[in-house]
C-alpha cells in the first residue's frame, strides 16, 4: 500500500490559475464570437440565404470552431466545485474569469513545430484549437476567495458560496 507522500508524488503537478475579471477577457470573448458569427453567416449563405435556421447555423459554427469540453458541478452547503476537461491545454493557453454568478473559460492551443532531419514539421491536429465556455452558477459565490487550478488537462474550481444572510441583505438593499 502506498503512503500518502508517494500518492502525492505520483500525481501530476497542479498549476494555480490567476482568475481575471470578465472585463479583461471581454475583447477576446468578442473575437471568438465574431469568428463564430462569420462562420454561421457562411453557412447561411451556403444554404441559399434562407432564413429560419439561424440557431442551427450558430450551433454548427460553434461545433466546427470550438473544441468540445465536459463540465461537472457539485455543490455542498458552503461551496461549489466545478471540473472542466481541457485536454492538451497548458496553463499559458487557458484564461478564466470567476464572477459571482458565472465562470468564463477561454483557451487556444498554440501550434507547435519541430524539426526532423533538418526539415520543419508542423504539428497538425484536425480538431478545433479553441475552447470557450460560459458556466452560469445557480448560487452566488465569492470570486475573491475562489481557487482555480489546472492539473493534467482538468480545470478545477473551488468556489465558496456567499453566506445566505449576505445575499438576502444585498437583495433587500437593492
Amino acid at each position: 500500500m502506498k503512503s500518502q507522500k508517494e500518492l502525492q508524488q505520483s500525481q501530476p503537478p497542479t498549476t494555480p490559475l490567476i482568475p481575471r475579471s470578465e472585463q479583461d477577457l471581454r475583447g477576446e470573448i468578442q473575437q471568438v464570437q465574431l469568428v463564430i458569427a462569420r462562420r454561421a453567416y457562411d453557412l447561411f449563405v451556403a444554404r441559399g440565404c434562407r432564413h429560419g435556421n439561424d440557431q442551427e447555423d450558430w450551433f454548427r459554427a460553434e461545433e466546427e470552431l470550438l473544441r468540445p469540453i465536459s463540465v461537472s458541478l457539485s455543490e455542498s452547503d458552503d461551496r461549489i466545485s466545478v471540473r472542466v476537461n481541457v485536454p492538451g491545454l497548458e496553463e499559458s493557453e487557458v484564461k478564466v474569469s470567476i464572477e459571482p454568478r458565472r465562470i468564463t473559460i477561454l483557451g487556444k492551443k498554440k501550434m507547435s513545430a519541430m524539426e526532423s532531419e533538418g526539415r520543419k514539421v508542423e504539428h497538425i491536429d484536425w480538431s478545433p484549437d479553441r475552447i470557450f465556455r460560459l458556466i452560469d452558477l445557480a448560487t452566488e459565490v465569492m470570486p475573491e476567495n475562489s481557487v482555480a487550478e489546472l492539473q493534467a488537462g482538468e480545470l478545477k474550481f473551488e468556489l465558496p458560496k456567499v453566506a445566505k444572510g449576505k445575499v438576502e441583505a444585498a437583495v433587500a438593499a437593492a
